[in-house]
């Protein structure tokens, strides 16, 4: 049996009329993923145009403005799952952005540096990151930007305090 668009529609359409809304909350998850890429779309295009992903900028920016990381920090300040780090420096150790130095005093650890290229790189990308930003905050207005920025800290703060997790059923 074919099934066509207009099928599909139909029924999602009806289904969405029988389900009760039993969630009375915006998916705010869903909402910061949206945002997120509302504004990612306005930088992709100058990290793709420097042939970097996004993941590979998050990294550049984030030792440049803390000299080195370690593998771990990594994950944190960009979040990025970790087994999924370890592909992405590797990629980048090779193309000659990042180099991996285990630590004198603890030799598990590691020490992530930019190399100078990655530095050159980052050099020609600031400016026209900045120039994005300023570009955003026209069309916006620097009262929202401001107000993003405050609410986001205030988000991520919150979120180092203890919150009850609901207790799930038995399953």
């Amino acid at each position: 049996m074919l099934v066509s668009f207009g099928m599909i529609t139909a029924f999602t359409s009806t289904l969405r009329e029988t389900m009760p809304r039993q969630i009375r909350y915006r998916n705010l998850p869903q909402l910061f993923l949206r945002g997120r890429e509302e504004l990612l779309r306005h930088f992709r295009p100058i990290i793709t145009h420097f042939g970097l992903t996004e993941q590979q900028w998050r990294i550049l920016r984030a030792i440049s403005e803390n000299d080195q990381l370690e593998p771990r920090e990594i994950c944190e300040i960009c979040q990025i799952l970790s087994p999924s780090l370890t592909g992405v420096l590797t990629r980048m150790e090779d193309m000659g952005l990042v180099t991996r130095t285990r630590m004198e005093e603890d030799q598990r650890r590691l020490i992530i540096r930019l190399t100078p290229r990655a530095e050159q790189l980052v050099a020609e990308m600031v400016p026209l990151i900045v120039e994005q930003y300023r570009i955003i905050e026209a069309a916006y207005g620097p009262e929202l930007i401001q107000a993003l920025y405050e609410i986001m800290d205030r988000v991520i703060a919150a979120e180092r305090a203890p919150i009850r997790q609901v207790e799930l059923p038995v399953r």
